[in-house]
């Protein structure tokens, strides 16, 4: 294959149909620190088994997370993953990470995906769940703007207490839509007691992450009240599915659309990704839901089938009317969540709901117990607890990893009225131990 550079008229014909001046102008919105103006510095051309060796040197460079020695969560859960359930996505019945659009060569896969929307509904409490989304963060930012475009209203009132990180994507995907985030300021007190204030006529919706960034499990009933005083919808960020194991589905709660993460299921750290993202809905809301939906019929011999349904979307077939832009999902990590899920049952589910309630709230107990530490917050929590220090984070975190251990999340960045608090997380995967040798450490810091 030949490529043929465009000649300076071409180029300038193509820069001035899309509207900009210079290659350049492309890239105004890429920061100068990340633009690179020399060429990569990239290895000569050398022999396979070279190259191989090349990058194992590279990788023994890594530094890998170990589960037991790493108390850092904020929205990424380190969970044990059966065997099983990647031998089983080897089966070239699973193994694709598509959705695909032919039933007749595709029944493993359509089945797994089906599978998927049933446990996401179950856990949910919800009626209708799709085939994955890409991530939680996306998904919520999905749920946002459906619940604006439903209710044709411009407010989303919003928690702070929701994934920073997932709240900066809704920004990102709501910035040109004419939405409106407002979001309400609730770390003080650790569980969004204030966001009901802010609800008014002109609101779509009420976003509420539960259990929120700090670990709080929140009350969903008192916000669910607040959204039907003003016919708004109510949409809940699920970042950690797993405490469905023994915590009531936002749908129990009367939630309208249900956003969650579910790499704790299947997945895996893997330097922050891939993640999974889940999403559910009411019944009557099923025609507003963005991405794809997986159904059973039967066919003509009467064997149970699975085809993608409701497929004339306007994802398909009318673009201008799409309910979003969204043209691919997480199929394998989707198979990857159901079988973990299948493994697990609903009595496996409990108990590990359980192990990581049992874990967290050990870890709590231990570091609360030593002079100058104590719980930001004395609330409800599943999975992770902040917790405030007597000395800065940063130099807590310094002498743990000297001692090869990763601590918690250093929650000053993302909230500047917590400068001494840190967030800690701790699963199934962390020992009694690992628990203890970490207060261990933390104890040189006691006043």
């Amino acid at each position: 294959m030949r490529f043929i550079p465009l000649s300076e008229s071409d180029r300038a014909h193509m820069l001035q149909t899309i509207g900009v001046a210079s290659v350049s102008e492309l890239f105004a919105d890429v920061p100068d620190s990340a633009l690179r103006s020399e060429l990569l510095k990239i290895p000569e051309a050398m022999p396979e088994f070279d190259l191989a060796e090349y990058f194992e040197n590279l990788a023994e460079t890594n530094n890998p997370a170990r589960p037991r020695n790493s108390f850092l969560g904020a929205g990424a859960y380190y969970h044990h993953v059966p065997a099983a359930v990647d031998q089983l996505l080897l089966r070239t019945e699973f193994f694709t990470c598509y959705t695909p659009y032919q039933p007749e060569v595709s029944q493993g896969t359509l089945m797994a995906s089906y599978e998927f929307q049933t446990y996401t509904a179950g856990l949910f409490q919800m009626e209708v769940a799709n085939a994955s989304m890409y991530d939680g963060a996306s998904a919520l930012a999905e749920g946002v703007i459906m619940a604006s475009r439903i209710r044709k209203r411009p407010k989303i009132v919003m928690s702070n207490l929701v994934n920073p990180a997932w709240r900066r994507v809704v920004e990102t995907y709501t910035r040109y839509t004419g939405i409106e985030i407002v979001t309400v300021d609730d770390v003080a007190t650790g569980a969004s007691v204030s966001l009901v204030e802010a609800v008014d006529k002109s609101t779509a919706a009420v976003v509420v992450q539960s259990p929120n960034f700090l670990g709080v499990i929140e009350d969903l009933g008192s916000i669910r009240s607040a959204c039907d005083a003003v016919d708004a919808l109510m949409v809940v960020a699920v970042a950690e599915p797993v405490s469905l194991g023994i915590l009531g589905g936002p749908g129990m709660f009367g939630a309208d659309i249900v956003a969650g993460e579910g790499r704790s299921f299947g997945g895996s750290l893997s330097f922050g990704g891939p993640g999974l993202g889940m999403f559910a809905v009411k019944e009557k809301l099923a025609r507003q839901m963005p991405g794809r939906l997986v159904g059973k019929t039967r066919d003509s011999r009467g064997r149970d089938g699975y085809v993608l349904t409701m497929a004339t979307r306007e994802q398909h077939i009318r673009r201008e009317r799409a309910t979003s832009n969204i043209c691919s999902n997480q199929a394998l990590c989707a198979t990857a969540a159901a079988i973990h899920i299948s493994l697990l049952g609903k009595r496996g589910l409990k108990e590990l709901a359980e192990a990581n309630l049992s874990a967290c709230h050990y870890l709590a107990d231990r570091i609360g117990s030593l002079e100058g530490f104590e719980r930001a917050c004395q609330r409800p929590f599943f999975n992770e607890v902040a917790i405030r220090l007597p000395v800065s984070p940063k130099v807590v975190n310094k002498r743990l990893a000297r001692a090869g251990v990763t601590g918690g999340l250093d929650l000053s960045p993302c909230y500047p009225e917590l400068n001494s608090t840190m967030l800690f997380c701790a699963t199934e995967a962390h020992s009694k131990k690992s628990i203890d040798n970490l207060v261990e450490v933390l104890s040189e810091f006691e006043k």
